[in-house]
């Protein structure tokens, strides 16, 4: 994930006393106008998301829903207008125009789709489908499935009418990487620094990263997850039991 300031503070214990000592720089950086707004974080009934830079290796498996009448002609994130009829999909981070081999792991059924939206902003739900797509994986009777998606590519720019499957660019599958949960993001420096004090006593390796967005400086308090994507899951799954309800895992 592309970073948002150019300080990335690592909180072993005495990176954590220049912090509470003020020592510290901060050096956060805004957004140039040329960066694209659906890559800068935004945030949905509460919780911020982290769009990613590139789609390269991207694997993961979840729930998927779609979405059809109530969104039909309406504009989507990334400025084109919803046809439910379209091979498009909804996701929370991926670049948009990012091409999707999406597979059922009900049926076995598969198809291909491009990001063109936002979403779903439901836990535990990773891709929204239009309703050509839910149809093509026959699941617009149950509303959801058990999918998993697989990054092919990224198309340049906005795919012509008709041309539903660009040509497949396919990558390579991943299940490492260094991941973090993200546990809160705090207006407060203060109440950043108490939770990261609170997750190291535990035996957490915490990131504190700070970020301006507005005009206001938000602090991002982040645990290490480890390389493996299923280690990573279970932390997550952890952290929500422990009193993070809006803890999510990220890939750095």
């Amino acid at each position: 994930m592309k970073r948002s300031c150019c300080c990335l503070f690592l909180v072993t214990a005495v990176t954590l006393a220049m912090i509470l000592a003020g020592c510290a720089p901060y050096a956060p950086r805004s957004y140039p106008p040329t960066h694209p707004a659906t890559q800068r974080p935004y945030t949905i009934n509460g919780k911020t998301y982290y769009p990613i830079t590139s789609a390269r290796g991207y694997w993961e498996r979840g729930r998927a829903s779609w979405y059809g009448n109530q969104f039909h002609g309406r504009k989507t994130a990334n400025g084109e207008v919803f046809n439910m009829y379209a091979m498009t999909a909804a996701h929370k981070t991926l670049p948009m125009n990012t091409m999707l081999l999406v597979r059922n792991l009900d049926n076995g059924r598969q198809t291909v789709v491009r990001v063109n939206d936002r979403g779903p902003f439901i836990r535990g739900r990773i891709v929204d489908l239009s309703y050509k797509a839910a149809s093509e994986l026959n699941m617009v009777r149950s509303g959801v499935a058990n999918i998993e998606i697989i990054a092919m590519g990224e198309a340049p720019g906005s795919v012509p009418a008709g041309a539903d499957r660009p040509s497949r660019l396919v990558h390579q599958d991943f299940n490492r990487g260094d991941y973090f949960v993200q546990v809160g993001s705090y207006l407060n420096q203060g109440s950043a620094e108490r939770i990261a004090r609170k997750l190291m006593d535990k035996g957490a390796d915490v990131v504190i990263q700070p970020y301006i967005t507005s005009g206001y400086t938000y602090y991002r308090v982040q645990v290490y997850a480890g390389k493996l994507l299923q280690t990573a899951q279970s932390f997550e799954r952890q952290l929500l039991r422990d009193g993070f309800p809006r803890a999510f895992l990220f890939s750095r």
